[in-house]
């Protein structure tokens, strides 16, 4: 057993310890998440409110036998989580707004040669430098529509300290099955908060590895359909030598421009995802199956819709709350029941409204919603809320 002086309980094989209860704060957590999940890479550039991801795991993953680099910028690091994930590993990256923007293109690049990893965006308050160090949720739609072109991309939302260790989890997981790159978000209020957690055993929680070819090389077909639309992917080094290109591509990995092979891949891109919503799309429901009222909310701002609704219930109204866990594909399917059934719903966000705009699109009439905003770098309060809720 290894024992550092007032720091955390690892194992021999440096991992934290499970089953003890820890203090840790959002972003700490999600390292503990990545190195359960197996991530042994990580690649970034430090910027607030997320270097203590970076830190953590320059200290963390030598370890565990793993790689950490701090790269020249945020470009790179993408670039080198990519490379990382070819070659066979686990590989992480994490920022915020400003050196989101940067990774776009290779986020592109990744999905289009469908490269397993994981990219973390600690929210804060843009455009630009904005509020380095205060709270946000503006990267919603950016994270959807941010790299260019036609593309699926999943995107999950932590909100708290459990959350961020859980959904890591579930991250690298559905990265690994499906073979796209997973953005998660958090926000600095989540990113900052310590809570103390108990952290479970590995045997409790499952772990996906990538498919891997189980033919000779010389039958591998590195992009083939398959009735999942994913198919296996090799490790470079193995033997198995395949094209990777950011240009659309046959079954082989070489670029094309024949109509006949060009929709079928691109197909397939989009049915990879869609066709598994039910393993992809989660929400997380409080008090919501007799709600009258009900509170769509994710990030920070569910933890103040949660108390919200507690207050509320204590005033005789019957709110719920529907936290989203999935932002991307978005939970149609998931949140429709409640609209069909509720009076009202309201959804607050730190932005002008990105996620209500999509619980409009989707609601087509069948309740009321409304949205309480805010943008200036504070949280909504539980208070300001639960005093929507009593008029709703």
């Amino acid at each position: 057993m290894v024992q550092r002086a007032h720091g955390p309980r690892l194992t021999a094989h440096g991992l934290r310890d499970k089953g003890q209860a820890v203090l840790l704060q959002g972003n700490e957590a999600m390292v503990e998440g990545a190195l359960a999940a197996g991530c042994r890479f990580f690649a970034g550039y430090p910027i607030t409110p997320a270097t203590e991801i970076s830190e953590m795991m320059s200290r963390r993953l030598p370890a565990l036998g793993g790689t950490f680099i701090q790269m020249e910028d945020e470009i790179a690091s993408l670039g080198a989580v990519i490379g990382a994930s070819l070659a066979g590993a686990k590989a992480m990256t994490a920022t915020s707004g400003p050196g989101f923007s940067l990774m776009q293109e290779n986020l592109g690049f990744a999905c289009m040669a469908e490269v397993p990893c994981v990219i973390v965006n600690v929210m804060r308050g843009g455009p630009s430098t904005g509020l380095p160090t205060h709270v946000s949720q503006g990267d919603v739609q950016q994270a959807r529509w941010g790299t260019h072109g036609d593309h699926p991309i999943i995107v999950l939302a932590v909100a708290t300290t459990r959350d961020c260790f859980e959904v890591t989890v579930q991250a690298f997981n559905l990265s690994e099955k499906y073979r796209t790159p997973v953005i998660i978000l958090s926000d600095e209020v989540v990113a900052h908060t310590r809570e103390k957690i108990v952290l479970p055993p590995p045997a409790t929680f499952e772990v996906v590895d990538r498919l891997r070819p189980n033919m000779p090389p010389e039958w591998y077909i590195p992009y083939e359909d398959t009735p999942r639309g994913v198919p296996p992917m090799a490790v470079f080094g193995d033997g198995y030598r395949y094209h990777v290109t950011g240009l659309v591509h046959d079954v082989h990995g070489f670029p094309t421009e024949r109509p006949d092979e060009i929709v079928p891949f691109l197909n397939r891109l989009h049915r990879k995802i869609s066709q598994h919503f039910g393993d992809i799309q989660l929400v997380q429901d409080y008090l919501a199956a007799d709600a009258e009222v009900l509170v769509i909310a994710y990030g920070s701002v569910a933890r103040s819709a949660k108390r919200a609704v507690n207050y509320a219930r204590d005033r005789g109204v019957k709110a719920g709350l529907s936290k989203l866990i999935t932002l991307w594909p978005f939970p149609r399917r998931l949140l429709e029941p409640h609209l069909r059934r509720v009076r009202a719903v309201l959804v607050p966000e730190l932005n002008f409204g990105q996620i209500s705009r999509e619980v409009k699109r989707i609601n087509q009439g069948q309740t009321r919603v409304e949205k309480l905003n805010r943008l200036d770098g504070n949280l909504i309060t539980p208070e300001e809320i639960l005093e929507r809720l009593v008029k709703l």
